[in-house]
């Protein structure tokens, strides 16, 4: 698709590997004006990884952009891993990831999981947070998980149809507990295979019109592995967020300012959860667009996301 509204490819100015705990090591890397607004990049997921692509979201003149791969995603090591891996070890991973660069305050940047994400930190860490750019908004609710299980089949049989059918009849009816067995399953025969099955699902579904392309970085073994072990771990988890979930939290980030930007035909993360969001958030501004799904990468969302961060430069 074309991406010209996006800002030029750039090479990072510098790339990293952070120890983290439990001897998992995180991939980073800054790009853009080194004396620049920071600005946090979170990808979603959990485990799908960054990619040269979410650098062109941020003015390379303006910004001074950080990117990571979080535990057991992308070029994290090790990838997939799953023992020491939870919502709040990623947060404190962010922060230790913002001491290490010496950062004072930041903008979160952050679509689905990322957005779940972005929210969990700022409200642990609200001293340390400029603002939000939320996408796909994902609050991470037993309803949102029980929708991208079961409830897609309502508007795509067929996707839903080859991700069931990857798992026997018998065991259809928890269709989570049956792909996590096999996703981590030590047979690499079996594990990619589910994790093939996983991630194709979730990229048949991202997009507003058909996307070969968003399938084909979906399905790519690396990619699918620690997108869909991950998940379904965290899925399986209740996604490691305190009981009263993340709109119980917002007292602690009712100051900061926030742009939301939803696709009206998101059908991974229906926009149900966005609007909940903005109800919740006094200092947020919710652009809803049209014509559009869940992907970043859809046109009238990536110009929605850039026009929001440009907002953001006066709070530099």
């Amino acid at each position: 698709m074309p991406r010209g509204d996006l800002f030029p490819d750039i090479a990072p100015y510098e790339t990293g590997l952070l120890p983290l705990s439990a001897g998992h090591v995180m991939y980073w890397e800054q790009v853009g004006n080194p004396r620049g607004q920071p600005v946090l990049f979170l990808h979603g997921g959990p485990g799908a990884g960054a990619g040269a692509v979410h650098r062109r979201f941020f003015d390379p003149g303006h910004w001074r952009v950080v990117i990571f791969d979080q535990r057991g995603s992308g070029r994290s090591r090790p990838l997939g891993e799953l023992a020491g891996n939870t919502t709040p070890d990623l947060v404190a991973d962010i922060e230790a990831l913002r001491r290490f660069l010496g950062i004072e305050r930041w903008l979160l940047f952050g679509g689905s999981w990322g957005s779940t994400l972005a929210l969990a930190y700022a409200q642990a860490h609200p001293g340390r947070v400029l603002g939000c750019v939320l996408r796909g908004v994902f609050l991470g609710r037993a309803r949102e998980v029980e929708w991208f299980l079961y409830g897609l089949r309502r508007v795509f049989p067929d996707a839903w149809a080859q991700f069931a059918e990857h798992i026997p009849e018998a065991e259809r009816g928890d269709l989570l507990g049956a792909y996590l067995k096999r996703l981590t399953d030590p047979d690499p025969q079996v594990h990619f295979a589910a994790a093939r099955a996983w991630s194709q699902y979730e990229g048949l579904c991202s997009t507003l019109m058909p996307s070969p392309e968003t399938v084909a970085s979906f399905a790519q073994d690396r990619t699918a592995l620690g997108l869909a072990r991950i998940e379904a771990h965290y899925f399986a988890h209740d996604l490691f967020l305190p009981p009263e979930g993340l709109l119980g939290g917002m007292d602690r980030i009712a100051h900061l300012p926030a742009e939301i930007v939803q696709g009206r035909y998101d059908m991974v993360c229906p926009a149900e959860s966005a609007f909940d969001l903005a109800a919740a958030w006094p200092r947020a501004r919710l652009t809803v667009v049209p014509d559009a799904g869940h992907s970043a990468l859809e046109p009238g969302v990536r110009v929605s996301l850039v026009a929001a961060v440009e907002r953001f430069r006066r709070f530099g």
